[in-house]
């Protein structure tokens, strides 16, 4: 049996019956609950009336709604609700009451403020799980700052280490910090969580920083100097040190990537390009390290990324292409992995981990979509619902 086909003898997906409060705007958050939702939680995105989500608005737009709320956004419902009026949190503590999960994505203390911080929440519902995603945690002297993951890597060490030997740093193509540590680890940490609750143990507070989660990524740069290893930009193991590890350019244009770390792929690419020479200068440096990335960059420069393609793609040298983002979703394993759907709403991109095939249950809902049915749900009528929208709680 497939590692496709045997979820779907499953009646239910691995989280249904499970309700998540996602309080969250932008990215990290979003990608966090995303995750959840696609496993089949029932995550209700709270929105401020007549605005949402910033991303919703963020360009390019189709049929009126951004495309990159929509990537993020799937098998999600909405509800909008003014969470300063007091009408608006009564509403929110009346579903918090039915939720297992709440994800919020304030600055410190603001939650407090509304009157919806962790000692209320934990007091109305002992089960419930309250995610707190933040740049910099609750707690220490840059709790209160403002950030973005540019910030959260630079703080991390991992800024610095991205770029060429002599070069500055560069920021990195993917949020490292938003996606990472605001997304990946809450979703894992809220699975914990929950875990925890359905032993028979009470909800927990799950203080996130976005930042710790880059710091958790430097695990191994770090244990590296503290052994008395440099580790510096374009010049550490896996960044531009070694000949054997690392981008090179091609004729025309174009890069290819080589990793082969390990003796028997590096004997392999050496032979492959005429090169037994620099066998044992896999992992040199110095004069001896030059010599061996002069060599390599000399060999790669003679043919076009086509051609080394074309020589290498069969061979057991760890060596790909460096695609351009416009050629991922034609690439044939992407493809044949079925990673990259395009919809009405925009692309999309499966969860990484195919646990069904029916993982997708709605496109990106519009601002407000579920309100109705949502508050039906804690027993408000339509009647009520439409009061509450005159009064702008709604």
């Amino acid at each position: 049996m497939s590692p496709q086909s045997a979820p779907e003898l499953m009646v239910q997906m691995p989280m249904s019956g499970i309700r998540v409060l996602d309080l969250t705007r932008l990215l990290p958050g979003a990608f966090c609950t995303m995750l959840l939702a696609d496993m089949g939680a029932d995550v209700v995105k709270v929105e401020e009336p007549g605005g949402g989500d910033y991303m919703r608005w963020t360009p390019p737009l189709v049929d009126g709604q951004g495309v990159l709320f929509n990537a993020l956004n799937r098998n999600k419902r909405s509800l909008t609700l003014n969470l300063k009026s007091d009408a608006g949190r009564d509403l929110l503590l009346r579903l918090v009451d039915h939720a297992d999960v709440l994800v919020e994505g304030n600055r410190p203390g603001v939650m407090n403020r509304l009157g919806l911080g962790w000692p209320v929440l934990h007091a109305r519902n002992q089960r419930l799980v309250m995610c707190s995603i933040t740049g910099y945690g609750q707690d220490g002297p840059m709790a209160s700052r403002a950030g973005h993951d540019i910030n959260y890597v630079a703080t991390a060490g991992l800024l610095g280490l991205n770029g060429s030997k002599g070069g500055p740093p560069v920021p990195l193509a993917a949020q490292v910090a938003d996606i990472g540590g605001g997304g990946l680890q809450p979703a894992v940490a809220i699975l914990g969580a929950l875990v925890g609750v359905q032993r028979g143990g009470e909800g927990r507070w799950l203080d996130v920083s976005m930042t710790d989660g880059a710091v958790s990524w430097m695990a191994l740069g770090l244990a590296q100097i503290s052994a008395g290893e440099p580790v510096a930009r374009g010049d550490h193991r896996l960044g531009g040190r070694y000949a054997c590890y690392r981008v090179y350019a091609c004729k025309g244009g174009g890069y290819y990537s080589v990793g082969a770390l390990e003796p028997k792929f590096w004997t392999a690419l050496c032979s492959a390009v005429g090169k037994p020479d620099l066998v044992d200068l896999q992992f040199a440096t110095g004069e001896d390290g030059a010599l061996a990335h002069g060599a390599m960059e000399a060999v790669f420069m003679a043919k076009t990324r086509a051609e080394w393609e074309g020589e290498l793609a069969g061979l057991e040298v760890c060596c790909e292409p460096v695609l351009d983002l416009d050629e991922v979703a034609s690439n044939p394993q992407v493809v044949a992995r079925g990673l990259v759907m395009s919809g009405p709403g925009g692309v999309e991109v499966r969860p990484a981990v195919h646990m069904r095939d029916d993982w997708r249950r709605r496109g990106a809902p519009g601002l407000g979509e579920h309100s109705a049915a949502i508050l039906a749900e804690v027993g408000v009528d339509a009647e009520q619902v439409e009061a509450l929208k005159k009064d702008g709680v709604v």
